[in-house]
């Protein structure tokens, strides 16, 4: 069996490109929906009902979109066990571990900035 190897354009790695794969996968985890489903599953695997319970405010539509989007990324394992009725399960992939420190660190910059960044925006919004 003969396979093609796969020559990369080096500017696919780019995130400054507007065309580039990295771009487009910047985009797809650097949304709200995407870290909050990653920061939830941490190092358990969930349910949906469960993942749409741990994050407030997402709907049905959105956690099922994010989650597709996870799976199609090699973030998130989905597996379904055959019972009726159906159960699916989540979890992170490598990858999606090896993110995950990445969002944890977003979240410990959030909660030590959170008092200035408060700060800064009563200053400005008092200037307008």
């Amino acid at each position: 069996m003969v396979t093609k190897e796969t020559v990369r354009d080096p500017a696919d790695a780019d995130v400054t490109r507007a065309d580039s794969l990295a771009r487009e996968i910047f985009a797809g985890v650097a949304n709200k929906w995407t870290l909050l489903v990653i920061n939830v599953l941490e190092q358990r695997t969930l349910r949906f009902t469960e993942l749409r319970t741990e994050v407030d405010g997402i709907s049905h539509k959105m956690l099922t979109q994010t989650l597709r989007h996870l799976e199609r990324d090699g973030l998130v394992d989905r597996t379904v066990y055959a019972v009726v009725p159906p159960r699916v399960e989540y979890q992170l992939t490598e990858a999606g571990q090896a993110l995950r420190s990445t969002v944890n660190r977003m979240c410990a910059w959030t909660r030590a900035y959170l008092d200035h960044i408060e700060a800064a925006r009563l200053r400005f919004d008092s200037m307008s």
